[in-house]
């Protein structure tokens, strides 16, 4: 993201969205998921029984990512650890993948920070572009990241905070849980950009112009990078099991958000549901391994991320804070937190966010009607992307009636 969006500059939208929307929207969903007890469905209906749908929908843009974000490897890893439950199955299995990912980056940054150029890269990461800081399309690619590395707007983090006790310091674990994403986050990209330092010296380019960005990034430029490496055979293999790592742990946090909104509406066991979803997943993810694949996935992807989930945080921060007394989220979060929140909360959630979101989604909605996305047919982006988008919205509104009938 960084990248793509002016290096440093991208950090001031970014740093600002973490503040007003990243630890305000997490703390919100932390104490909706621990006082409810549900997944995002139930809570939302629990709240207000008009609001299921928007949980429905959120599951939905959670199953969308989870198909493609897997694509087919790993099925059968995200399955053991659904089927065990987040006790035995998920919180095992991240105990052991998230040290060994954080290890493997260190290692790397340790080996990459002290190429030749390697100090230019991390400095274009740091040093702003100021002429893109006014770029609509740079804070929505900082919302954006906000949301998705933290998981929240799209059904994970509701179902995770059920597993909070009663007392819970909800506003120190949100503050912890943000700001550690913030840290990793800055660590990986120190050791990104150390490679591409490396890379533009030794090809006598800049920086900007020696590779090319998005998924390519990872599995078409970086193994170039890495072969340019001392000892490629060792550090290639390191990169890349951090990156299945990385990729098999938030899928695994992904699909719980999913089979725990199954389980909750067709009371189905999880061994059921987890076999049911998974084995679905994997049949469709196929669509993602063949010759189309990639464009299939990048077409998908920019839906479900820059509509998805960005239009589920804006809907679901509205009916919060709106059509509810945010107010009285924060007297919650208060009794059973150590340290209080003020009313800045409130300003965030009711004000700054909404209205931030509401550009960047009137922009976006705008760009993609006129101009487009990535070069594809009118056509594809119609079915793949807004039938897609409107798919799950349907499902969500239908899902909600059908609860309303059961009641």
């Amino acid at each position: 993201m960084a990248y793509e969006n002016g290096g440093g500059a991208f950090f001031i939208p970014y740093l600002f969205a973490m503040i007003t929307a990243g630890i305000p929207f997490m703390i919100l969903e932390f104490s909706m998921g621990q006082k409810y007890r549900g997944s995002a469905p139930v809570t939302l209906a629990r709240i207000n029984p008009k609001f299921e749908w928007l949980g429905w929908f959120q599951v939905g843009v959670a199953a969308t990512i989870a198909v493609y974000y897997v694509a087919v490897i790993g099925w059968a890893m995200t399955y053991a650890a659904i089927a065990g439950g987040v006790k035995s199955g998920i919180e095992r299995a991240a105990k052991i993948m998230m040290p060994i990912l954080f290890i493997m980056v260190l290692l790397l940054i340790g080996r990459t920070i002290f190429l030749p150029g390697a100090l230019d890269g991390v400095n274009y990461m740091f040093e702003p572009d100021f002429s893109k800081i006014w770029d609509v399309k740079v804070w929505a690619a900082a919302y954006g990241q906000i949301f998705f590395t933290l998981s929240i707007g799209f059904a994970i983090m509701l179902v995770y905070s059920i597993y909070l006790p009663e007392k819970s310091d909800i506003t120190n674990n949100a503050f912890m849980t943000v700001l550690i994403n913030f840290g990793f986050s800055i660590l990986a990209g120190i050791m990104i950009f150390s490679v591409l330092g490396y890379m533009a010296q030794e090809q006598g380019k800049p920086l900007t112009e020696v590779v090319s960005a998005g998924v390519g990034l990872a599995f078409v430029t970086l193994p170039a990078a890495i072969n340019l490496l001392p000892a490629p055979y060792i550090l290639g293999p390191l990169f890349f099991f951090a990156l299945v790592i990385a990729g098999l742990s938030s899928h695994i946090s992904i699909m719980e958000a999913v089979t725990s909104a199954v389980i909750d509406k067709l009371k189905w066991r999880r061994n059921k549901a987890a076999t049911i979803i998974c084995g679905t997943g994997f049949i469709i993810s196929m669509a993602f391994a063949t010759n189309g694949g990639l464009l299939l996935l990048d077409l998908v992807d920019h839906f479900a991320n820059n509509v998805g989930i960005i239009v589920g945080c804006l809907v679901e921060i509205i009916l919060m804070a709106w059509l509810l007394k945010i107010a009285d989220v924060r007297e919650y979060v208060n009794q059973i937190s150590d340290f209080t929140i003020g009313t800045w909360f409130d300003v965030c959630l009711r004000f700054i966010t909404p209205l931030i979101l509401i550009v960047i989604v009137a922009t976006k909605f705008k760009a993609l009607l006129t101009e487009g996305y990535g070069g594809y047919a009118h056509s594809d982006i119609m079915i793949l992307g807004w039938g897609l988008m409107g798919l799950l919205v349907v499902i969500g509104i239908v899902l909600n009636l059908t609860s309303k009938k059961e009641a």
